[in-house]
């Protein structure tokens, strides 16, 4: 059987590819900076998005990080894995720093991992799960195509127009209005998930009578970033977990 192709575009950066950062980028802990640079740089550790890595000179005062014997290749090359220390305040395998085999431009900066900072922010705006990729774009049309969702036989939603989101390295996402989803077969969940593009979710739903074995199915975000404003209020489904057809044709 033929495979059908992928039909969005796929990421264009290769693992190892170093790019300056044109934002102010700090990171937090505890309420006190961890750093506070202009000279961060995006670091590629695979294809779909970056990783910030920062310069040492540029740590916070009273911050200091200390070698714990570790190392692990982290996209392309060799780094070192650190604790970090904030004041009394200490927190395990928080941070890589990179070996002398790494290019001369990242050599004297450290690799956080995400969750071990309580928060990010580019400029003055907080930031989730990781960077923004530049080559990234994140678009909501609107749109006269009918969607109509199925699982099991069951009809969950049949709209009349939608909102798509395009999001590179993604299917396309299809929004619905909540008047054209039948919510007598959904049940919500707790699963709360943020993305660096859209924001925080603001609630989850799985299939009313199966929702083991299809959870978290549909999506809300009722105050997503600006950029994808459009989707305000409006609820998506996984795709991959239902029947999805867009002007009769199955996606």
């Amino acid at each position: 059987m033929a495979t059908e192709p992928v039909r969005y575009p796929s990421a264009i950066v290769p693992v190892g590819h170093v790019e300056p950062v044109p934002r102010r980028v700090r990171g937090l802990m505890g309420g006190r900076a961890v750093f506070d640079t202009r000279r961060a740089l995006y670091v590629w550790e695979w294809p779909p998005y970056p990783q910030y890595t920062v310069p040492l000179d540029d740590l916070a005062e009273g911050v200091a990080l200390s070698a714990e014997g570790e190392t692990r290749t982290l996209g392309a090359w060799l780094a070192r894995r650190h604790a970090l220390r904030v004041g009394s305040e200490v927190r395990e395998a928080a941070a890589w720093v990179w070996d002398d085999e790494a290019p001369a431009r990242v050599r004297g900066t450290v690799r956080f991992e995400w969750e071990a900072l309580d928060g990010w922010l580019e400029e003055d705006e907080p930031v989730f799960v990781h960077p923004r990729s530049p080559y990234s774009r994140v678009d909501a049309l609107r749109s006269s195509s009918r969607v109509r969702v199925e699982l099991n036989g069951e009809r969950l939603a049949d709209a009349p127009h939608c909102v798509t989101l395009f999001e590179t390295g993604l299917p396309t996402r299809y929004y619905l209005d909540r008047a054209y989803v039948d919510w007598t077969r959904l049940v919500p969940s707790d699963t709360v998930t943020r993305c660096p593009y859209k924001g925080t979710t603001s609630g989850y739903w799985s299939l009313r009578s199966a929702p083991d074995a299809h959870p978290d199915i549909l999506w809300a975000y009722d105050f997503p970033t600006p950029a994808v404003h459009r989707i305000a209020g409006m609820v998506a489904f996984y795709g991959e977990q239902v029947d999805l057809l867009v002007d009769g044709a199955p996606v």
